[in-house]
This record gives C-alpha cells, sequence and structure tokens, in this order.
C-alpha cells in the first residue's frame, strides 16, 4: 500500500469546479483498506481473474468507484456512445491487465485519518449510510423489475460521495458543518453548506461528475435537482432519504412518510413494503 499525500493546507473553500477538483484529486484519493487489500490479492493472481470478482473488490467502495469510472471517462473524451456505466462494465472495457497497470496499489483511507478520529468517525457514517442506500436502492430496483439494477446500486452508492470526499480532503470544513448542525438541528443542510463553502455539496458533487465525465445516466441520477417523474431517480433518491433517516433506528418520525412514497413506488401495501425494508436492511 502506498502513503496518502499530505492534506492540502487551504485556509477557504475553493472558488470553482476546477479549485474542486484539485483539492479532490482522483489519483490522491485513498481507498477503503479492505477495498485496497483485496486489491493486492488480485493483483498477484491476475491470471485468475475476471471483470466480475475484481469488481466485487470494488463496487462496495464509492471512492474507488469514482476513480475507476472518471477513468474511463478521460479515455472516452469525445465520444458519445458505449458509456460504462457499471464497475463491471468498466472493467471489461478498460481489461484486467490495464486496470492493474493504471491502478497500482492504493492508499489507505483508515491511514490517512487515523489521527483524525472524528473525521475518521465523520467518514464511516457517511460511507455506513452510502452502503445501505445501495442496498436499499438495489432491493426496490429488483423489486420493480428495472434492468439497471447495478447502475442503480452505483447511483445510490454515489449519491452522497462528495460529503465523503469533503471529510477525506478537508476534514476541517466537514466537522465544522457537522458542529454547526448539531448546534442548530433545525437548519436545512443545503444553507449551511452554502454558506461555509459557498455551495451545496449536491452542487458541488454534480459539477465534478460532469467535470470527471461520470457516464451521464448515473450523473443524471444522482443529481437531486431532477424531476421525480423517473422511477429510476425516485428510486435512488427514496432509498438515499431512507437510509439517512434510519442511520440510528427505525423509530425517526420521518419513517412512515418514506414507507408511503416506497410502497406508491413498489406498488406494494404499507405493510408488505415495511416487511420488504426490514428484509433488505437485515
Amino acid at each position: 500500500m502506498t502513503l496518502a499525500p499530505a492534506l492540502p493546507a487551504m485556509t477557504r473553500p475553493p472558488r470553482d469546479t476546477a479549485g474542486w477538483a484539485r483539492l479532490f484529486e482522483l489519483d490522491a484519493l485513498p481507498v477503503l483498506a479492505c477495498t485496497a487489500d483485496a486489491l493486492e490479492e488480485a493483483r498477484a493472481n491476475e491470471d485468475m481473474v475476471d471483470a466480475h470478482l475484481l469488481a466485487e473488490s470494488i463496487a462496495a467502495d464509492p471512492v474507488m468507484t469514482l476513480k475507476l469510472l472518471a477513468h474511463l471517462g478521460y479515455l472516452r473524451r469525445g465520444r458519445d456512445s458505449g458509456e460504462p456505466e457499471t464497475v463491471t462494465a468498466a472493467l471489461v472495457m478498460l481489461g484486467i491487465p490495464p486496470f492493474f497497470h493504471r491502478f497500482g496499489p492504493q492508499a489507505v483511507i483508515e491511514d490517512q485519518l487515523a489521527g483524525l478520529p472524528e473525521a475518521m468517525d465523520g467518514y464511516r457514517a457517511v460511507m455506513r449510510r452510502s452502503q445501505r442506500a445501495a442496498n436499499f436502492a438495489t432491493g426496490f430496483a429488483v423489486q420493480r423489475m428495472d434492468h439497471d439494477v447495478a447502475v442503480i446500486h452505483a447511483a445510490a452508492l454515489l449519491h452522497d460521495v462528495a460529503e465523503l470526499l469533503l471529510w477525506l480532503r478537508a476534514p476541517q470544513w466537514a466537522t465544522a458543518i457537522a458542529h454547526r448542525q448539531a448546534a442548530e438541528p433545525t437548519l436545512r443542510s443545503a444553507d449551511v453548506q452554502r454558506e461555509l463553502l459557498g455551495a451545496t455539496l449536491p452542487d458541488i458533487q454534480h459539477a465534478l461528475m460532469l467535470h470527471w465525465r461520470i457516464p451521464r445516466l448515473l450523473t443524471r441520477i444522482t443529481d437531486d435537482a431532477q424531476h421525480n417523474d423517473s422511477a429510476q431517480v425516485r428510486n435512488v433518491l427514496l432509498a438515499v432519504r431512507l437510509a439517512r433517516h434510519t442511520a440510528t433506528g427505525w423509530d425517526n418520525p420521518a419513517v412512515p412518510d418514506d414507507i408511503r412514497d416506497i410502497a406508491q413506488l413498489l406498488n406494494l401495501g404499507l405493510e408488505p413494503t415495511h416487511r420488504l425494508l426490514l428484509e433488505i436492511d437485515a
């Protein structure tokens, strides 16, 4: 494994997409220790590895997923068709040997944030929420018999990736946002982000996904500004919403509204929907 570069010494947030892209430089971003370990184990057995096996080591890690899709976006710049919208499709298009050649041993998140316990806790909380959202979104998509299940899983996993990147590369700002929201729970997160960062994290993320040429379908599904008349967008947004509201348990007063809206999406009754949600979460 490699050590992550030192955090940039910045006293104010970037003012534009290019500044945020420099702050969140993809090559410098570390990945989960379990991802880094799995990639090195696969590297040692490269001849035995295929795209599906390698995808299992990547698809649960939002940062590694982002790095892979952005690399393919860079290679395919100027082309309008055949975008790989899943980790497996990206690996098939890139090829296993070129993947290992491009992505050497990865720096590890747990090492970078070892001396910043609050940032590590913040990162882990967002990671758990993202992984649960991806699980919910996958369950909803299967129930709906959607043909893009893997795309929907990736979209839910990446939905809050800008928040993860903030904890990684600018933990001082992520901590300030968390403290402000804890002190004033009635404040909208978008207002706090706009005040402290000059923009909301969803807006920053959308601009970066366009900048990194993330596949258009993923970029659209992860964009909260999209109209909710798309079943795929609703699938992801409701999964993200439920994961956020149940992060510390199922007693949040917003959960009944979530269940009602999910029942409508899935064309199920309230009780069958509730049972399905508990099964997915288990």
